[in-house]
């Protein structure tokens, strides 16, 4: 056991999401490019000698009580190791927008995980920390991992990708009034377009695939991103900030293509590197503060949850 560990967790974007259909246990059946930003936040944890768990924060407007992802994987990481008398008093450093379709919430959950297994010397290795985050969160594997991963299942599948090559930037935005619930968004589009679900196994196996095919992802950056986000159909037209997100983006110098993220309501333009969206955040930064929208300039990086030395 260590005295104290500190650990960035990183946002994620997603490049591709495609709802293939409904599983068997109601969730929907994803494919997906999932891709770590170097929009981080930061978790220390120190041990204490009483056994408790406890958590604070510097953003007033996330909850610290019993439903943060952060005290439940440390409840249960603590339940798993057999070992009940262990504590830790954790404090998060919030960077990442809240409810933003970023996996803010999901990557400090990896992030508490990742910074107690190497607290309380558990010695649990990459691959069993992402089975114990598959059960508190679909994109909680990922958050572990990081990089550039395809993701399939309900996103907790994951399969590598080579790293990105390429130096390319994004430009992400959002409006900080407005979050969009993931279980509507999927609810919604399901709704509008139910009736275009594949419907077997084979029919999600052939799509995903066509998905490990993509000449764009090998490597990632040596074509442009083609962009999709199936999400993105059902949620812009019913969320004004999406849509002058993306207005605003489209047109800037050196974009290269625009989406939402997740099931948003952050949007960001690709560009070819990180000075390029460097320049399109000083271009339309008034623009997107008259419209009420915040931006961050970004840079993709090669690793989910990372400790810090």
């Amino acid at each position: 056991m260590t005295a104290s560990v500190c650990v960035t967790a990183p946002a994620k974007i997603n490049l591709h999401l495609e709802v293939l259909g409904l599983r068997a246990d109601g969730f929907h059946e994803l494919a997906m490019v999932m891709q770590s930003i170097d929009l981080k936040d930061e978790l220390r944890c120190e041990n204490t000698a009483d056994g408790t768990l406890s958590l604070t924060c510097d953003e007033p407007d996330l909850s610290c009580g019993d439903d943060n992802l952060i005290l439940r994987a440390a409840r249960l990481l603590r339940e798993r190791s057999g070992f009940s008398e262990l504590g830790a008093r954790m404090h998060l450093s919030k960077r990442i927008p809240i409810g933003a379709g970023l996996a803010g919430g999901s990557s400090d959950g990896a992030a508490a995980l990742v910074a107690l297994n190497e607290l309380w010397g558990l010695g649990l290795v990459e691959s069993q920390v992402e089975r114990l985050a598959a059960e508190l969160g679909s994109d909680m594997p990922f958050c572990v991992a990081g990089g550039t991963q395809l993701c399939f299942g309900r996103g907790e599948r994951l399969e590598p990708l080579p790293p990105v090559k390429a130096e390319l930037g994004l430009l992400l935005v959002k409006d900080p009034e407005v979050s969009v619930s993931t279980p509507w968004a999927y609810g919604e589009y399901r709704r509008q377009r139910g009736h275009q679900y594949l419907q077997d196994e084979a029919s999600f196996e052939r799509r995903r695939q066509d998905l490990r095919s993509a000449r764009w992802l090998y490597p990632l950056g040596q074509d442009i991103p083609p962009l999709r986000n199936d999400l993105q159909t059902v949620v812009a037209p019913l969320t004004p900030s999406v849509r002058n997100a993306l207005e605003c983006l489209r047109p800037q110098q050196g974009c290269l293509q625009v989406a939402m993220s997740g099931s948003g309501p952050s949007s960001f333009g690709l560009f070819l590197d990180r000075s390029g969206a460097d320049r399109a955040k000083e271009a339309v930064e008034a623009q997107l503060d008259g419209l009420g929208l915040r931006s961050w300039s970004c840079s993709l990086i090669p690793h989910g949850v990372k400790l810090m030395s």
